[in-house]
């Protein structure tokens, strides 16, 4: 079915690309024919229970079909086609007495229970009891609860969300990467705490200088690199991930910036709102959260792909939902031929944020220039 929607765009306007540019991310109305995203919604509500709509037509259409395949590749240039993508929906529901990934209960966390975080990273079941022991021994415990059990430190952990602890062999890069999201949204999310995606405008900028800086000091990138410690046993479960580095998050800390119980101030995200049919285009390096549906009238309903540049690795096809494209869906371990060292390839790409995005070039340099 081809999107035939006649106010739908086909590329970014100069001034969005400058959004893009500044914020990260940029919000394109319109982008998804009312009959694709009907098509998705109705796939939907026939879904039989536990069954994995990610690789079905109906979502990944919502690319394929529509006018977003002509933006990206516009804007970033050459990628796979989408094959599956990540199915995106919230219930509406009230604040949880639960742990969260972070560490704290989900009715103590601000802006609606968001969980910040740079994309790529491992999770696993957060502890739902105050651990108890060293910080070694709390980390030993936790990521011997994976799926592959008591590995140790081992790039061969994966977690519950199928990504590895270390992408590399060497254990020198702690995250997955890829260039750009799309959030393809089915329902309407104009009001605050419908579950909308949460985004930190401007935090790419500075994750990816942290990224530099990592590189810099040891070329150890992401969790476990310099500043950027796994876990946080000062959370009230003693066994919180470390989502964003501190150094990032206290760049967006001011005075109204809200605090959990324990008095600790959080980064005051920006809920993306967006219409069914509209979608959002961001960088890797946004930090980024779901969050709560606590207003909604239906569950939030969001289509969520990754895409990369297809210069990163020509040869290797990334299936639209995998944040760790250089090892398998699975953590399988890839062939690469010699001389191509795949973990180096990503490293650069996290440190040279616009070097995937074919169409940003002009603008970037006039960016640049200005702040130069």
């Amino acid at each position: 079915m081809a999107d035939s929607h006649p106010e739908s765009p086909q590329q970014l306007s100069l001034e969005q690309k400058r959004a893009l540019y500044r914020d990260g991310f940029v919000v394109v109305k319109n982008v998804v024919s009312k009959e694709l995203v009907e098509a998705a919604r109705a796939r939907m509500k026939r879904a039989k229970k536990g069954e994995n709509l990610g690789p079905t037509r109906e979502m990944t259409d919502l690319v394929n079909a529509s006018s977003i395949t002509p933006i990206l590749r516009e804007v970033m240039g050459q990628f796979d086609p989408p094959v599956s993508c990540q199915v995106g929906v919230l219930k509406k529901r009230a604040p949880g007495e639960y742990f969260n990934n972070l560490g704290y209960r989900d009715k103590d966390m601000p802006y609606y229970g968001a969980e910040t975080h740079a994309d790529g990273s491992i999770t696993i079941a957060a502890p739902q009891e105050v651990q108890e022991g060293t910080p070694e021994e709390i980390y030993r415990r936790y990521f011997a609860s994976g799926p592959n059990g008591d590995l140790g430190r081992s790039p061969d952990v994966i977690g519950d969300n199928t990504v590895p602890m270390f992408e590399d062999p060497d254990m020198t890069l702690g995250l997955g990467s890829f260039t750009a999201f799309t959030f393809v949204c089915l329902n309407d999310q104009l009001e605050e705490g419908c579950g909308q995606t949460s985004v930190i405008p401007g935090g790419h900028h500075a994750l990816a200088k942290f990224f530099q800086k990592q590189r810099d000091i040891n070329n150890c990138i992401g969790p476990e690199g310099p500043g950027w410690p796994r876990l946080d046993h000062e959370a009230p479960n003693r066994c919180g991930l470390v989502y964003l580095p501190e150094e990032v998050k206290n760049q967006f800390l001011d005075e109204t910036s809200e605090c959990t119980p324990d008095g600790k101030r959080w980064p005051r995200p920006t809920q993306v709102l967006m219409a069914a049919g509209d979608a959002c285009i961001a960088v890797y390096q946004i930090p980024h959260s779901g969050s709560r549906n606590e207003n909604g009238s239906e569950s939030r309903k969001n289509i969520i792909f990754r895409f990369r540049n297809k210069k990163r690795q020509p040869d290797k096809i990334v299936n639209g939902v995998t944040d760790h494209a250089d090892r398998g869906q699975m953590g399988e371990w890839l062939d690469y031929e010699e001389g191509n060292d795949p973990w180096e390839r990503s490293k650069y790409a996290m440190c040279n944020m616009w070097h995937e995005w074919d169409g940003m070039q002009e603008v970037v340099a006039e960016e640049e220039a200005k702040q130069a």
